[in-house]
């Protein structure tokens, strides 16, 4: 970056128009289109079949909280917001009301679109792993796939490619059967 440019602040994520979403990460401001509605049924039913079980305990361990599109602040990246994310609340005890989450999540899913996924890919994926991120699943809408992946070492290791299955377990939720076929309608 420029050392004469500014670095973008949340002020900058502020002033972009409605239709635009952006993000602050390692000084650099990314702007794309909002999500469509594909994209956020798509985010609400992950989000959904992981809440119950997780998040609140229901038919499954709780312990979890299971954020859509949190605001993260982390060193030198003020605002990130992935599609979904969660925190162990043995690491996160207190969900905070009024301002940004500054504590790495545990697990991040990104739901791939036309205008998010070089940015998913290339920029957010090896952020997650450089700050820590154990877990990332990434959604591919026209294959119909997760992909889930586990951090070891600094590096992303694949656990699996999921599409069709209606009962399979997935890190780091395998305590509890998920329904991967019923998110793509």
């Amino acid at each position: 970056m420029d050392s004469a440019r500014k670095a973008p602040t949340l002020a900058d994520l502020d002033a972009l128009p409605p239709d635009i979403k952006g993000e602050i990460i390692d000084g650099v401001l990314y702007t794309m289109t909002r999500p469509r509605g594909r994209h956020q049924r798509t985010g609400l039913a992950i989000g959904g079949d992981l809440r119950g079980p997780f998040d609140q305990g229901r038919n499954g361990p709780g312990g979890w909280w299971i954020v859509p599109e949190p605001g993260i602040e982390l060193t030198n990246t003020p605002e990130i917001a992935p599609d979904l994310a969660g925190w162990r609340r043995d690491r996160l005890p207190v969900l905070p009301e009024d301002e940004p989450i500054r504590v790495v999540p545990d697990w991040v899913c990104e739901i791939l679109s036309p205008s998010t996924r070089r940015h998913d890919l290339l920029v957010k994926k090896p952020y997650y792993a450089r700050v820590g991120v154990a877990y990332h699943w990434l959604i591919d809408l026209p294959a119909r796939t997760l992909t889930a992946y586990r951090l070891e070492s600094g590096r992303w290791v694949e656990l699996g490619v999921f599409g069709d299955e209606q009962a399979v377990r997935i890190e780091p939720f395998e305590s509890v059967v998920l329904d991967v076929a019923s998110w793509w309608s």
